[in-house]
C-alpha cells in the first residue's frame, strides 16, 4: 500500500487567543479552507457541484469557529439552563 501523507490547512494555522475549543476550531478551518469560492464566486467542492458563495458547509464552518471561540457564552447559550453537561448529552 502507498504511504499517504495526509496535510491539513490548520496544522499550520495559528489558533486565535480565545479559542476555547481547540479541535472545532482546527476542524472548522479545514472545512472552510476546502470550500474557498474560485474566481467566479462558486464554491469548487464537490459536495457543492458549484452553488455559490458562501455554501451552506462554509457557513456552519464561520459559525463552527465562532462557537470554538466562545460565541456560545457570547450569544447566551451559556450554562445558565442549570442543566450539566451530562444531562446535554443524555438529553441529545
Amino acid at each position: 500500500m502507498p504511504e499517504t501523507t495526509r496535510f491539513r490547512s490548520s496544522l499550520d494555522a495559528v489558533l486565535p487567543d480565545d479559542v476555547t475549543d481547540p479541535l472545532l476550531w482546527r476542524a472548522a478551518y479545514d472545512v472552510a479552507v476546502a470550500h474557498q469560492p474560485d474566481t467566479r464566486g462558486r464554491c469548487p467542492s464537490l459536495l457543492c457541484a458549484g452553488s455559490t458563495a458562501p455554501c451552506e458547509p462554509m457557513a456552519n464552518a464561520r459559525r463552527a469557529m465562532r462557537l470554538a471561540r466562545g460565541g456560545a457564552r457570547r450569544a447566551g447559550f451559556g450554562a445558565s439552563t442549570g442543566r450539566t453537561a451530562r444531562d446535554r448529552r443524555r438529553a441529545a
